[in-house]
């Protein structure tokens, strides 16, 4: 355990260090997160070699590879350091309208297609100096349930890689803040004179060609699983990474591809689409915004979510 003497010698940039290569697992890549020369970064590593009494890492063909001591170390790490950001986060007055802040907002492209045009709207006016990035949010793999399809967002808000998540998440454990911003169902979308809308019936739904929104590729959606329940199946002959390729896809084909109710009816008559309900009986989805409560106590992630809230009201 580390003395009051040793205490006074830990240089936070050193833990910082640490938990880089950790998980780049290579100097000259850690060296190049952390805008030092590869050189720097070896005499950080000696002087913390020093301070824990062990090797740490180890030089391999195939990078540094850390100790039993280092793994179990990494951890506890990040907590401090997490901590550490609450500490100064919260401590740090934050004023939107002088802000150069960059925030990053996970979604599928049928929630942020509807809410971006809004929300950029809204921060022109309050909050000019304001970045965003929005990363497109898709089920990783095949799932059962629409809980099971969302959680892994839970993990990224946990890592740090998004500061909100807009998905339609059920339920969330205690840890996180949730706001249900508004519900959501799915249209049937097809190239105009289609023939579809006329007879939108179930046969016909099964007949047709289908385009699937899929992040990998796969085949089977959420629909597949309400035809199976039914003894019913359709042929997906093509599947794209995001509704939007989905809904551009249209064109000049007798495809036809099931997308949210609001991105349709924002963009069905610029791209010369029609409308038509689905023939299965599936309740609609609550869109929510959901972020960690540690995040919460950042000024600027709380404002954030609020200008959601209030965004989504108007769309």
């Amino acid at each position: 355990m580390l003395n009051e003497s040793n205490l006074s010698r830990i240089d936070l940039n050193l833990l910082v260090l640490f938990a880089t290569v950790l998980e780049e697992r290579h100097v000259g890549r850690a060296a190049e997160r952390l805008n030092l020369s590869p050189s720097a970064v070896s005499h950080g590593l000696k002087r913390l070699r020093r301070l824990l009494n062990d090797p740490l890492f180890l030089r391999t063909p195939k990078g540094m590879v850390p100790t039993v001591r280092a793994t179990e170390l990494g951890e506890p790490v990040s907590e401090v350091l997490a901590r550490i950001g609450d500490i100064v986060s919260a401590a740090e007055v934050f004023d939107a309208s002088t802000s150069r802040r960059r925030f990053i907002i996970g979604a599928p492209d049928g929630v942020s297609a509807v809410l971006l045009p809004l929300l950029l709207n809204e921060l022109q006016i309050l909050a000019p100096g304001i970045d965003l990035a929005v990363r497109q949010l898709l089920p990783p793999s095949r799932a059962r349930g629409l809980q099971s399809a969302w959680e892994p967002v839970l993990e990224e808000l946990e890592a740090g890689t998004l500061d909100l998540a807009i998905v339609p998440l059920e339920t969330v454990p205690a840890r996180f803040v949730m706001s249900t911003l508004y519900e959501e169902s799915f249209v049937i979308v097809t190239r105009t004179g289609h023939g579809y809308s006329r007879d939108p019936s179930l046969d016909q739904y099964c007949d047709m060609q289908h385009i699937l929104v899929s992040l990998t590729g796969d085949s089977h959606g959420m629909f597949d699983d309400y035809l199976a329940a039914l003894g019913r199946s359709r042929r997906v002959a093509l599947t794209v990474p995001n509704f939007m390729q989905a809904m551009l896809m249209l064109s000049g084909t007798d495809f036809v591809t099931a997308v949210p109710r609001r991105l349709a009816d924002a963009y069905a008559g610029r791209l010369d689409l029609e409308i038509a309900e689905v023939p299965l009986e599936r309740p609609p989805d609550q869109i929510r915004a959901v972020a960690t409560k540690a995040a919460m106590m950042d000024m600027g992630v709380a404002w954030l979510l609020d200008v959601v809230e209030k965004t989504s009201r108007q769309s």
